[in-house]
């Protein structure tokens, strides 16, 4: 009998369903959440981890988001998506949108040591297909940025203290690169912000590292843990280029760990 995967790939991901599979596999022995196994953290990141999960919460390192918002592609324009992310591993965004009213659907990912950007029109008129390791670089640090909506995951990346007593540094090797992401944990135990030098060219410019953020406007309760629910993102975060550069806005409808 086949097994109905738990997290299963999307259409818009049907070119890369393999891959989703490998990124969807159950944990095995996950064990389960216990606050006094994480003294070693620093501070903020105990008091982000402690609000997050709660004790007995199975440490699974796979998530599996539904969302919708909108993204800058020349103009704001709505979408929907799904997106798996295994902290450390590989993620793969998939989702549709629209252009002149005609339905365009794709997906960016990170997975198996290689980034790729894929999308078409109507399903069958390419419009965008880029790989190499620019884009690679550029998705390992998207991956690294991520680990919080995924925290049961928390053990994929090294933690040590930030310069200010609300930040702790998440450090991550992926592939052939290190990613270092700093979250600011509110008081209560929530992130606020998501920092990092990202690798890519926004507005065009030469491929370099840039100043990214992800901004958490509120959280919710989805798939056993607390997680952001509301976000904005973008380049130049930060900076007073800030506007310009923000592309993204979600929100989080639901999560499923596998």
């Amino acid at each position: 009998m086949t097994r109905t995967p738990t997290c299963p790939a999307p259409p818009a991901a049907s070119l890369v369903t393999k891959e989703w599979e490998r990124l969807a596999e159950a944990t095995r022995d996950p064990g389960v959440f216990d606050p006094a196994t994480i003294g070693d953290l620093p501070e903020a990141a105990r008091r982000w981890l402690t609000h997050a999960i709660p004790a007995g919460t199975p440490l699974n390192y796979s998530v599996q988001l539904t969302m919708h918002g909108r993204i800058r592609i020349g103009k704001w324009r709505s979408f929907t998506a799904t997106q798996i992310i295994k902290p450390g591993e590989g993620y793969i965004w998939a989702a549709k949108t629209h252009l002149a009213g005609l339905p365009i659907t794709g997906y960016d990912r990170y997975s198996a040591g290689s980034g790729q950007m894929r999308w078409r029109l109507l399903g069958a008129v390419p419009l965008v297909s880029v790989d190499g390791p620019d884009v690679a670089r550029s998705a390992a640090g998207r991956l690294a940025s991520e680990i919080v909506v995924a925290p049961t995951a928390f053990r994929a990346a090294a933690w040590t203290p930030g310069d200010a007593a609300d930040t702790t540094v998440a450090t991550t090797h992926i592939g052939p690169n290190i990613q270092q992401v700093i979250l600011r944990v509110q008081p209560n135990g929530s992130v606020r912000d998501v920092m990092l030098q990202r690798w890519g060219n926004p507005a065009n410019s030469p491929f370099g590292l840039y100043p990214f953020g992800v901004t958490v406007e509120a959280e919710a309760g989805l798939g056993g843990v607390t997680m952001p629910s509301v976000i904005r993102a973008g380049w130049f975060w930060g900076t007073d280029r800030q506007d310009e550069g923000e592309f993204f806005r979600a929100t989080i409808t639901a999560a499923h760990f596998c």
